[in-house]
């Protein structure tokens, strides 16, 4: 069998959530799969992260506008290639190609109408929605197989296009085996200098994706420093000054900047070292199908505050402390909670590791190599 991988994205220098989950599928499928035949279409960019191996070609395709490459550059490519599958990874699809196909819907939030303000929204995103609104049921109707993260999101998908169930399969993401503690002190240091790390914080991810709901751990920040003697910072990921001050004026409390610490973008490999350093890790979000950086923390032994929505009371079983994310005194409350309670924090540090170690990058290779076989039988 010859096997196509859309990885559009994998060499571009500034990885997020999708382009880490399809790097870790190629990684893992060259380590578990030495009889089919692979070929990983890529963009031509400066992070050369994945090599060929004997039955693993890496295809650099030339820079084209995203819709140009999806609907036009990667099927002739992949049709030149003798590919018998395509798998796409990253949410959508061509339209119109003659090899059977495989796609990943991570989510489709983009075509749910959330209580989410549009505004909030940045233009590329918006832009990425619209496009994704007008492929995703195009593809949906003519793969063979639809992968997602989580069971909760196959029942959102079948229940959203009306399809039949075993159309979809769910297969879990995993923890890279680098998300462990950091007991070193000088690793530490060293990451702690480098992002000027405070001894204490908060650790978030936030950014302008409203489903992040950033501005909810704001307000609830907000209410922690009025409440605590103790003000420990909040370090916030991913997320730039201009946005971050949007927020702070949508919230109205612009004292709580002072207490605010942006690292800008941090690169996979330095995560664990964050993770470890943090006094508690928030997680709160709108909606999620997955939540990778959830399991992520409890990896690295840190104690984590979710949401009990969407798929991560699934993913995070009974080794975080759950709240309504559409309550910010909620997740202020449990932030008091877990700083006073040294007992709970054990456990939770302990269910934690204990959880994490339940998904892996191998197993979701292997059950994705599963899907390739089912498609090939179709």
């Amino acid at each position: 069998m010859r096997i196509g991988i859309e990885g559009q994205r994998l060499f571009r220098k500034k990885k997020h959530g999708m382009d880490m989950v399809a790097l870790e599928l190629v990684r893992n499928l060259q380590a578990i799969d030495k009889v089919n035949e692979y070929v990983v279409f890529v963009k031509q960019d400066e992070d050369r992260c994945l090599h060929a191996v004997d039955n693993f070609e890496i295809a650099e395709m030339k820079n084209a506008p995203y819709p140009v490459w999806e609907q036009v550059v990667l099927p002739k490519a992949a049709r030149d290639a003798s590919c018998q599958i395509l798998h796409c990874t990253s949410n959508t699809a061509p339209l119109h190609t003659s090899i059977p196909l495989v796609v990943t819907l991570h989510d489709i939030i983009y075509m749910e109408k959330l209580s989410l303000r549009s505004k909030e929204f940045s233009n590329y995103q918006k832009c990425g929605n619209l496009y994704r609104r007008m492929v995703v049921p195009g593809v949906v109707r003519n793969c063979k197989k639809i992968i997602t993260v989580s069971k909760f999101e196959k029942k959102r998908i079948v229940d959203f296009f009306n399809i039949d169930p075993g159309k979809v399969v769910a297969v879990y993401n995993g923890v890279s085996e680098h998300f462990r503690p950091i007991a070193d002190p000088e690793a530490l240091l060293a990451v702690k200098h480098k992002y000027h790390l405070p001894d204490r914080f908060f650790l978030f991810f936030g950014n302008t994706d409203p489903k992040k709901n950033t501005e909810g751990v704001l307000k609830a920040y907000s209410l922690f420093l009025k409440k605590s003697d103790e003000k420990i910072p909040l370090v916030m990921l991913d997320l730039d000054r201009a946005s971050l001050d949007r927020l702070i004026e949508e919230v109205g409390d612009p004292s709580i900047a002072d207490h605010l610490l942006l690292t800008g973008y941090v690169p996979n490999t330095e995560l664990p070292g964050i993770y470890s350093l943090s006094t508690i890790f928030l997680y709160p979000s709108l909606r999620e199908s997955f939540g990778i950086p959830m399991l992520e923390a409890m990896a690295c032994g840190t104690p984590v505050i979710t949401s009990n929505t969407s798929s991560m009371p699934e993913i995070a079983g009974n080794a975080a402390l759950f709240i309504d994310p559409f309550k910010p005194e909620e997740i202020t409350e449990k932030m008091f909670t877990l700083l006073s309670g040294p007992v709970l924090r054990s456990n939770l540090i302990a269910s934690g590791l204990e959880q994490a170690r339940k998904f892996t990058w191998k197993k979701m290779a292997g059950d994705v190599l599963k899907v390739y076989n089912q498609t090939f039988k179709w």
